[in-house]
């Protein structure tokens, strides 16, 4: 369970539609390398028609077509009762919503519910602490059930604006959920804002993870895009050592098969061939490049001859 603060049009939904997308596909965010599965996201703010023109927006830098998008489930609410918990005194009650959005997911087995934005969806007092817990007890339920993520939006307060901090109502919020992220447009000691196209995606808080990272990523053509080059610094170890893990297992899988796979670019190329398999878990051949080098530095993996002497070839294969 974990919440994406940031201040009106700074992008947050549009950030979270992006890592929807990538679950979805099996491809990159601009933040890492997620995990592979159904994504369900419900919208409070925004009707169908523009969340397709973002995802067209996605699609396009993607190199993908809408029609791409089956394992994308969009539930727009605008307009709408999206309201999932209602505060009756002190305490917080499920609502039919709610319990429709949970039936709903129970079908779809999602690997990430967002939820989209926490002021449409509690009809509570964010600064009650007891009902923030209660409410977010409510999500991390699902989050468990259903063995999925969870990720709900929400506006910072002008005082989180002012501090840095991206926080809002009860410190309830923030020590009921597993990551809490700020995004925030970049801005100058005098307050002003040099470049337009530039956000800062700042951890806050990572039980998971290392906090107090920073992510800068810049919006171009309808999306955002790291600030540099390669994936951004939030995911990085994670997403290297999932690449890692699944070499390791495609080339075990292939060794067993007796299929070789080669360290040098051919039509046995090992991370070519890798990315292409079922068992590749979205991983490209641009990062299952990057997991073999590290392997062979390693010595996790070697290369060894094969083949007779009138024609010796290479292949890798586990050390142990």
């Amino acid at each position: 369970m974990s919440l994406i603060y940031g201040d009106g049009a700074a992008g947050k939904s549009l950030l979270a539609l992006q890592l929807a997308v990538a679950v979805a596909t099996g491809s990159d965010w601009p933040c890492g390398l997620p995990d592979v599965g159904p994504a369900i996201y419900l919208s409070a703010e925004d009707d169908r028609d523009e969340l397709h023109r973002r995802l067209a927006d996605i699609c396009r830098a993607k190199g993908i077509d809408l029609a791409d998008l089956d394992n994308l489930h969009l539930l727009p609410l605008a307009g709408k009762d999206a309201v999932l918990g209602t505060a009756i005194g002190s305490t917080v009650m499920k609502t039919e919503r709610l319990k429709q959005i949970r039936q709903y997911a129970a079908s779809v087995q999602p690997r990430l519910i967002v939820l989209d934005t926490l002021a449409d969806l509690f009809a509570g007092n964010e600064n009650d602490r007891t009902q923030a817990r209660q409410f977010i007890g409510f999500l991390r339920g699902l989050a468990i059930d259903l063995q999925c993520a969870v990720l709900m939006l929400a506006h910072p307060s002008l005082d989180g604006l002012r501090s840095g901090t991206g926080a809002s109502g009860s410190t309830g919020w923030s020590n009921s959920v597993r990551a809490r992220l700020f995004l925030e447009r970049v801005k100058s000691e005098d307050d002003s804002e040099p470049d337009p196209d530039l956000r800062r995606l700042s951890v806050k808080k990572a039980n998971y993870a290392q906090a107090g990272q920073d992510i800068l990523l810049r919006w171009r053509a309808g999306v955002f895009v790291p600030d540099g080059t390669g994936i951004g610094g939030l995911d990085k170890m994670a997403a290297e050592r999932r690449a890692e893990e699944v070499f390791v297992t495609l080339l075990r899988q292939f060794g067993r098969e007796g299929r070789s796979v080669s360290p040098a670019p051919s039509s046995s190329y090992a991370p070519r061939v890798f990315a292409a398999h079922p068992g590749a878990k979205g991983c490209t051949a641009r990062h299952l490049s990057g997991a073999m080098d590290r392997l062979l530095a390693a010595g996790e993996i070697r290369i060894e001859e094969h083949g007779p002497a009138s024609r010796r070839r290479t292949r890798i294969i586990p050390s142990t």
